[in-house]
């Protein structure tokens, strides 16, 4: 059971270091906070809590995501759209 917890865990490092990099402060800045993030928690062994922390990493890249779509959005109708007209 701990290396398929391991293997989650190391795959959601990945997907937010990726998702990291179109980070509004930078992906350095990005970086530093995840693994900082990661090593708090390096230590943890209940694998209770361990399911708990992935949850969160996984609502943490829901919530990049919705944040990079609406960026784009909002790029998007500034090109195609005047604040002039409603």
């Amino acid at each position: 059971m701990a290396n398929s917890l391991r293997s989650e865990v190391i795959k959601l490092y990945k997907n937010l270091l990726y998702l990291g990099r179109e980070y509004p402060k930078g992906a350095d800045y990005f970086r530093s906070r995840l693994k900082a993030a990661f090593l708090k928690n390096k230590d943890e062994t209940d694998p209770e809590k361990i399911k708990q922390l992935i949850a969160r990493g996984e609502f943490v890249i829901k919530e990049l995501e919705a944040l990079y779509f609406l960026r784009k959005y909002r790029a998007m109708k500034q090109r195609y759209y005047s604040d002039d007209n409603p």
